[in-house]
C-alpha cells in the first residue's frame, strides 16, 4: 500500500484541522484567537483563501489572502535570491621555484583579480627534474606569495607536498 503524497507548501481551507487558530484579516490586521470554522468563514467572505503562516505556533497563524498570488509570489522571491547568489570558484595559478620577477608579478595581478571577483586561488608550485631536491625555495616562494596577499587574502590551506608539486589555496578576506 503506497502513503499518500506529502504536499510541499502551507495548509489551506479545509487541510487546516486544528481547533483554534491566531487569523490575520486580508489587510495585516490581526483579529486574534478564533476557532478555525469562524476563520474560514471569514476568508469566504472575503473570497480568498486560510493559508496557514505559522504552523507550529500555538495557536497557529493563519492569513486570509489569495492561495495563487501568494505562491506566485513566493516563487518570484526563491529565483531573485538565485540570481543573487554567487557560486565562489577556485582559480588556479601555476608557478615554478626559479621565477623571474616580471613573471612572479604577472602572475600577482592575475591573483589580485580573482580575489576582486570574490574567487579562492589555488597556487600550484611544480618542481621539475633535480628541483625537486630543494624543497625549501618553493616553501620560501610560497611563503612570499602568502605574504604579499596578507591583507587582501587568508590561507585556507597552508603548503603543503603533493608529490612533484606544492599546493596552496587561498581564499579572499
Amino acid at each position: 500500500m503506497q502513503a499518500p503524497p506529502v504536499k510541499d507548501g502551507p495548509r489551506i481551507n479545509d487541510e487546516i484541522r486544528v481547533p483554534k487558530v491566531l487569523l490575520i484579516d486580508q489587510h495585516g490586521e490581526k483579529q486574534g484567537v478564533m476557532p478555525t470554522s469562524a476563520a474560514m468563514e471569514a476568508a469566504e467572505e472575503a473570497g480568498l483563501d486560510l493559508v496557514e503562516i505559522v504552523p507550529n505556533a500555538d495557536p497557529p497563524v493563519c492569513k486570509i489572502l489569495d492561495y495563487g498570488k501568494f505562491k506566485f509570489q513566493e516563487q518570484k522571491k526563491k529565483n531573485e535570491a538565485r540570481k543573487r547568489q554567487k557560486v565562489v570558484e577556485i582559480k588556479e595559478i601555476k608557478l615554478r621555484p626559479n621565477i623571474d620577477t616580471h613573471d612572479y608579478d604577472v602572475k600577482t595581478k592575475a591573483m589580485h583579480r580573482f580575489f576582486d571577483e570574490g574567487d579562492k586561488v589555488k597556487v600550484t608550485l611544480r618542481f621539475r627534474g633535480r628541483e625537486l631536491a630543494h624543497p625549501e625555495l618553493g616553501m620560501k616562494l610560497l611563503q612570499q606569495v602568502k605574504a604579499d596577499f596578507d591583507e587582501v587574502a587568508k590561507v585556507e590551506y597552508e603548503p603543503r607536498m603533493e608529490g612533484r608539486q606544492m599546493i596552496m589555496i587561498l581564499a579572499p578576506r
